[in-house]
């Protein structure tokens, strides 16, 4: 490896021999050198690369901006996060996060804390996530004997949710805001509150996250003039009237509020979702 840019006596900014970019740290690895020189390996001590060249360079960027040790920290807190969850997360998760949590931490230095007005949402509908986040919080204690907020627990597990479906942070805010609308169009729908932490309850906000993880990408299931595919359509529709009512409903409020339609076929298999979440009262 060679150097590209000296980043600070213990950061380096480094080439491979195929010409591939990377962040290289290690205690004195940039003391007195220049760009072109050769690495010795030896004093390596971790290495991060991005596949992107824009997230690379996001990476460099912000290796100059915080304490390197959080890099190091939330890369530690990512590999215990990966071993939990089952979806692929996206490579963009080591920079946002670790640039939240290193703010995090600079505003409780400062006295400054922020909540979450969309904790309530995130415990309920992404409980693995939000785990996540207090085994986070739980990491940064020991390590730095800081005791974050404990709704920062609910802003890292958004930061792991955004990996998981590969959108924008931008968007989680109208992506949870979206999948409350729904639940409270369902219950108000039926007249009752269901069980949140039930079995039957977690397999329909599974099934609503998938769907709203389709409608962001644009990549809703479509209809089809499939024989077929009519009958079945017509008899879910026939056979489960109330439930196929309230996937309408759920349909037009998402359609009113957030300018995105559904298809008949997502509405057929959000009534089959919401006639199991209702099989006790069938």
């Amino acid at each position: 490896m060679r150097i590209k840019k000296v980043i600070n006596n213990n950061i380096l900014c480094a080439i491979d021999e195929k010409g591939n970019e990377m962040i290289v740290t290690g205690k004195g690895l940039g003391f007195k050198r220049r760009t072109g020189e050769f690495i010795d390996p030896d004093l390596v001590e971790k290495t991060y690369r991005m596949e992107s060249k824009t997230e690379q360079k996001k990476l460099r960027e912000l290796v100059q901006q915080i304490p390197i040790e959080h890099l190091r920290l939330t890369q530690d807190l990512i590999d215990h996060i990966k071993s939990q969850v089952k979806q692929p997360l996206n490579e963009s998760l080591l920079i946002t996060l670790a640039d939240h949590i290193s703010f995090a931490i600079q505003r409780k230095e400062q006295g400054i804390e922020f909540q979450n007005p969309l904790s309530s949402s995130v415990m309920c509908y992404y409980p693995t996530e939000y785990h996540l986040g207090q085994h986070c919080l739980k990491m940064i204690e020991q390590e730095y004997g800081i005791r974050l907020h404990p709704d920062e627990a609910t802003f890292i597990a958004l930061h792991i949710v955004n990996a998981e479906l590969n959108t924008d942070m931008s968007q989680m805010h109208d992506l949870t805001k979206m999948l409350d609308g729904c639940v409270r169009v369902t219950e108000f729908f039926y007249k009752k509150k269901f069980e949140h932490d039930s079995l039957d309850f977690s397999r329909f906000i599974v099934h609503l996250r998938y769907l709203i993880q389709r409608l962001f990408q644009n990549n809703t299931l479509e209809d089809t003039d499939d024989s077929r595919d009519v009958m079945f359509r017509e008899l879910i529709q026939r056979n489960c009237a109330e439930h196929y009512e309230c996937a309408c409903r759920i349909a037009s409020y998402i359609e009113f509020n957030f300018d995105m339609k559904i298809s008949e076929e997502e509405k057929v298999y959000l009534t089959i979702h919401l006639k199991r979440l209702n099989m006790a009262d069938d």
